[in-house]
């Protein structure tokens, strides 16, 4: 999906570049596989802002994607590729053989009225579903599993891809995205191909409102605060701060691990992203 620029006739359309979106066929989503979403701009349960300069922003449905692409051996036909407010890739509406609709993620290079499948009878071929102890080393995948049946949860957004590395026992070895490398059982399924609209990255929203519609509020600098309000505020004129750079909570911010130590997870890392 190629990347799209605005001619400078404004300040804000100077630098502001959107996607072509023609790979857009279906303006809209499928009513049953959709619904309501409310914002709760960064609170969590109990109504306390979990995640700040969240809030506002256009109004968004809800599309469910099938990430555990359990319809074994039941062939389906692409109808058509659709966007998906709520993530950076494109998707999928899948009509299976049994009258069964299903969003999917797409993958790069999945067309209009092309056929998919899932599980390990599914033919090599970009946008089938299998265990990854059946797909061949040195190609790529998406939407991998880390617990048997819970559904995909690695290499997600669009332009993403893990590359299978090497397969020994029970685990097989995936490049990441990040450059980590690491172990996932071999029971585990993946989808064939990488996630499409990789021009994603390449936008520039050229102007502050465009961010609002996105639902992101303004970010203030701690060094502009009062101290009563940042570990870096106050001060006579601009100060850089004063100490090492910490969160309004005294945490430090560049440099300082918070990754807890799990053993069970850091048992399969083979090699780090950093």
């Amino acid at each position: 999906m190629a990347v799209r620029k605005y001619k400078p006739n404004t300040p804000a359309s100077r630098f502001r570049s959107v996607l072509s979106f023609d790979e857009i066929t279906r303006v809209g989503s499928e009513k049953s596989l959709s619904k309501g979403k409310s914002s709760k701009a960064g609170r969590g349960a109990k109504g306390r802002i979990s995640v700040r300069r969240r809030g506002g922003g256009h109004k968004k449905r809800l599309r469910l994607i099938d990430f555990k692409r359990d319809k074994y051996g039941v062939p389906g036909k692409v109808a058509a590729i659709e966007y998906d407010p709520n993530r950076s890739a494109n998707i999928a509406l899948i009509n299976y053989a049994d009258g069964e609709k299903r969003y999917i993620l797409a993958p790069k290079g999945l067309g209009i009225n092309e056929t998919i499948q899932s599980g390990n009878d599914s033919p090599i071929r970009v946008g089938n579903s299998m265990e990854l102890e059946k797909i061949p080393l040195g190609l790529v995948v998406h939407n991998i599993e880390l617990q048997l049946g819970k559904g995909g949860q690695l290499a997600r957004s669009a332009g993403a891809g893990a590359l299978i590395v090497a397969k020994e026992g029970d685990y097989v070895t995936l490049k990441l995205p990040s450059g980590e490398m690491r172990m996932v059982l071999k029971k585990c399924h993946a989808t064939l191909g990488e996630i499409g609209n990789e021009d994603h990255m390449n936008i520039s929203l050229g102007k502050a409102g465009r961010s609002r519609w996105l639902g992101r509020r303004p970010k203030v600098r701690g060094v502009v605060m009062n101290p009563h309000d940042h570990p870096h505020g106050g001060g006579e004129g601009k100060t850089s701060g004063g100490r090492h750079p910490v969160s309004p909570w005294g945490q430090p911010a560049k440099g300082y691990k918070t990754r807890k130590k799990r053993k069970l997870s850091g048992k399969f890392i083979v090699k780090r992203r950093k």
